[in-house]
């Protein structure tokens, strides 16, 4: 989970998601971590959702009926859950984008 990571320092791979983060800061990317991602990881680890709220240069998607319609048909094609909540397509992104999960 790279929102875990970038929570904790001494996460091996803290400095990998800590360069997505400054490159964000830096307006070259976008991060976006959708909120169903971060509440899991808060299950696991208490205030993770809060410390990924705070952080300036990271968008919260929110869970809204688009994303359930979608994910819900996702599921129904046999994609894994742990996968689906963070890979809903976009328009605004076609290309693709940097999620933080």
């Amino acid at each position: 989970m790279t929102a875990a990571a970038l929570y904790d320092p001494k996460d091996p791979l803290n400095e990998a998601v800590a360069a997505f983060y400054i490159q964000a800061s830096s307006g070259l990317v976008d991060l976006y971590a959708p909120v169903l991602s971060l509440k899991a990881g808060d299950a696991v680890r208490p205030d993770l959702l809060g410390h990924i709220k705070g952080l300036r240069f990271i968008r919260i998607e929110t869970f809204d009926t688009d994303a359930a319609v979608t994910i819900t048909e996702l599921l129904r094609f046999g994609h894994p859950w742990a996968a689906v909540h963070a890979a809903r397509p976009s328009a605004a992104h076609p290309t693709g984008r940097f999620l933080l999960t």
